[in-house]
């Protein structure tokens, strides 16, 4: 499996998505009163604020998910 430089392991099939999906995860720290480093590096950040951070964005994009497929197959 091949690593980007980052440490992810994640492969993104829409490489372009990869802003948008930053973006999220910043948007998304805030909503939970999270404060994520500009600089991108959380291992100052617990566990369980990573994890709930990645939740919500799960969470997030099967809602988005949802609602594209409900609108194209109606």
């Amino acid at each position: 499996m091949a690593n980007n430089n980052s440490g992810n392991s994640n492969n993104l099939v829409v490489r372009q998505a990869s802003g948008a999906l930053e973006q999220m995860k910043y948007e998304i720290a805030q909503e939970l009163g999270i404060s994520f480093p500009q600089d991108g590096y959380a291992g100052n950040l617990t566990s369980y604020e990573n994890g709930s951070i990645g939740g919500y964005i799960t969470k997030r994009l099967v809602t988005l998910a949802e609602q594209q497929l409900a609108g194209q197959f109606k």
